[in-house]
């Protein structure tokens, strides 16, 4: 993925690292910064790129460790018939990176996207691990009683021509990337969040993360958000800040209304913005966070 590195360098100038995994796959993961380990875990169809300027703005305090997931971003991009693309997968994975980290201080945890089932997966299998969590339009627990499954999602998960426009055209991260941001971005960004998924073979990520989306039991990942929706429990006593753009399509005021039920003592705001809510206000948010990690 040199092409990414030599045209994004100036958004995205941090030091490539890897991590191989038992399976043998690559995985790709941004660590720059000293201090209190900040983990910052991305969902579909972004990779560790969504978190370029919260790195940056948080790198002189903390050790940011933003992963790109299997199939995402700088990581090996396997068929799925050599990975298989589900939540207790990416979950292992990302337990994996961290085991080989060899960390000394509990995490601080952002999520966002499906990266909040992955990532809150992790802190409830260790939540003495866990210092203070970061919430971002995300989820993990399933879909909240009245919310509609988005029709968009619908059409990826549920008919053929989905995983089809995908795997020929990029179509996810390339809808995305365009409708995502309330704010728009320079065509520089948009090529940025896009970029990973260049070919056919490696688009097998951004269709199998919609393919995996529990909805009912016997998905095959339905278990396992169970087992995260359950474990969020232990961590009620966690300090947690929920950041949430009020125009996400996706993860809109339902999601936010659960995680206000889950967590009654977060701390809580909303911003006039997307989905990709670091685009549209990411100084403001950052702004927030600061404080509430400094606290």
């Amino acid at each position: 993925m040199a092409f990414i590195k030599e045209n994004y360098k100036e958004e995205y100038p941090f030091k490539s690292n890897y991590f191989t995994h038992k399976s043998g796959l690559m995985q790709h993961y941004v660590d720059e910064g000293n201090g209190q380990p900040f983990l910052m875990v991305h969902g579909n169809p972004s990779w560790s790129f969504l978190y370029r300027d919260m790195i940056k703005s948080f790198m002189g305090d903390y050790r940011c460790i933003a992963p790109d997931h299997i199939g995402c971003g700088l990581s090996e991009k396997p068929e799925n018939t050599v990975f298989p693309y589900t939540l207790k997968a990416h979950i292992d994975n990302l337990e994996a990176l961290i085991d080989s980290l060899n960390l000394t201080q509990p995490l601080v945890i952002a999520v966002h996207d499906w990266g909040g089932a992955i990532g809150m997966g992790y802190a409830v299998r260790h939540p003495e691990k866990v210092s203070k969590l970061v919430i971002l339009n995300t989820a993990a627990f399933r879909l909240p009683n009245g919310c509609a499954f988005p029709w968009p999602i619908w059409a990826f998960r549920h008919t053929e021509i989905g995983p089809e426009l995908n795997r020929k055209l990029n179509a996810f991260s390339f809808i995305a990337s365009l409708t995502c941001s309330i704010k728009g971005m320079s065509k520089k960004i948009r090529d940025g969040f896009v970029a990973p998924y260049d070919s056919p073979q490696n688009r097998v990520a951004t269709t199998e993360f919609v393919l995996d989306i529990p909805l009912n039991p016997g998905d095959r990942s339905y278990e396992e958000l169970l087992k995260t929706e359950n474990g969020l429990e232990t961590l009620k006593e966690k300090p947690m800040i929920i950041c949430f753009g009020r125009r996400d399509f996706c993860f809109n005021r339902h999601f936010y209304n659960e995680w206000v039920k889950r967590f009654p003592c977060a701390e809580k705001h909303t911003y006039n913005a997307g989905h990709y809510l670091l685009e549209d206000a990411g100084d403001e948010i950052f702004k927030t966070v600061k404080c509430f990690l400094e606290r």
